[in-house]
């Protein structure tokens, strides 16, 4: 059914200038319908072609609905609320009509050749996520001599939450394929994924193994290397990764080796574990978690034919519990930074008020900045 924009979402402003895609702009947005925030990810207009034709781009967004709806029974993966049309050439869409399929994605991807030739941009509403929790918006830097990494129990947590979604995505035949951190949102606690737009469906071919050992690299080395050391094995310094379809095949097809001098503290244990990966000798999602358990096991997880001590489960509970205090002293510290800089800019103070304001702030920033958790 046919409706306009505005009678069913409210558009806010643009939520992906810290790492702009290929594909798409996303917008902060409000279902009408429902009151609910959502994210609304539109085609970027220069990917609409004059003559209707469907380009890759177009097409990612079908294919990326029906991933979402294959893998929905996955805790990790962003919800796919809505998909449909959008009559609008804007770049961001203030006015035109609108046709929504609801969840219906078999009917989403059916229309789409009528909308093309029409000149209209598909569209997904999907979970609104917090950006304070994408891990790239999280670890990149911004200041020089800086870096970030996630305490090793929140990674090997982080990596055992990706494994369980990937298994779920090999046994259906999909590979995830594009791996970088603004992909991926992290809490401390729970793992959520977003953008299948560059995912694929395999179709059961012989090469299919080759396609799930590169994916369990790409995960080693685009996700998990970054996240325990800071840095990039392609780049060094962290940075938003380009993301057209030729890029996400060939960004990790060089990396062999990786290199943990930046972080020697980090477990041999889990350098070798990674350094597997990136040599792509993990056949199968199933080995790489029993070498991930094997490697919890050491910092104190209960894993399979392992004996753990009371001592290292004790250590482990009380490491866990000081990382929640330290999560929490954190954000107790930005809203105390916030309340700071909104008094110093507020009219008809004095100027030595404004002053200790400032000088308040800074502190607060430096303490931010030498942080333990990204």
């Amino acid at each position: 059914m046919t409706t306009l924009l505005q009678d069913v979402y409210r558009l806010a402003d643009f939520v992906d200038t810290f790492a702009l895609g290929h594909y798409a702009r996303v917008l902060s947005a409000t279902d009408r319908r429902t009151g609910k925030a959502v994210a609304f990810k539109v085609l970027r207009t220069e990917h609409l072609s004059p003559d209707g034709d469907m380009r890759w781009e177009y097409r990612a967004f079908p294919s990326e609905a029906d991933l979402l709806s294959r893998l929905a029974a996955s805790p990790s993966i962003v919800k796919l609320l809505d998909c449909g049309y959008l009559e609008s050439t804007e770049e961001a869409p203030t006015d035109g009509q609108l046709v929504s399929f609801g969840t219906q994605v078999k009917a989403f991807a059916q229309a789409a050749p009528e909308h093309a030739e029409k000149g209209w941009r598909p569209y997904l509403a999907l979970e609104d996520l917090p950006r304070a929790n994408n891990l790239l918006y999280l670890m990149k830097p911004n200041q020089p001599g800086t870096r970030w990494r996630l305490p090793t129990e929140e990674g090997i947590a982080l990596a055992m939450q990706f494994a369980q979604f990937l298994q779920l995505a090999h046994a259906q035949r999909v590979v995830y394929l594009d791996h970088k951190l603004e992909h991926v949102y992290w809490d401390g606690a729970r793992l959520q994924i977003i953008d299948l737009n560059s995912s694929r469906l395999l179709a059961g071919q012989a090469d299919d193994a080759n396609q799930f050992r590169a994916d369990l690299r790409s995960l080693c080395v685009g996700i998990l290397y970054p996240a325990f050391t800071g840095i990039s094995a392609i780049n060094g310094a962290l940075r938003a990764q380009p993301s057209s379809m030729s890029e996400v095949e060939a960004r990790y097809q060089s990396v062999a080796d990786l290199d943990f001098g930046v972080e020697p503290s980090l477990s041999p244990a889990l350098q070798d574990l990674l350094q597997r990966g990136a040599r792509q000798q993990f056949a199968t999602v199933g080995e790489f978690m029993s070498a991930l358990q094997q490697v919890a096991a050491l910092h104190g997880w209960d894993a399979p034919e392992t004996d753990n001590t009371p001592a290292r489960r004790q250590a482990r509970d009380q490491m866990r519990a000081a990382l929640r205090k330290l999560r929490q002293g954190q954000d107790a510290l930005r809203d105390a930074r916030d309340l700071l800089r909104d008094a110093a800019i507020m009219d008809d103070i004095s100027p030595d008020l404004e002053a200790e304001l400032r000088r308040l702030v800074k502190a607060a920033n430096q303490m931010l900045g030498n942080r333990v958790i990204p």
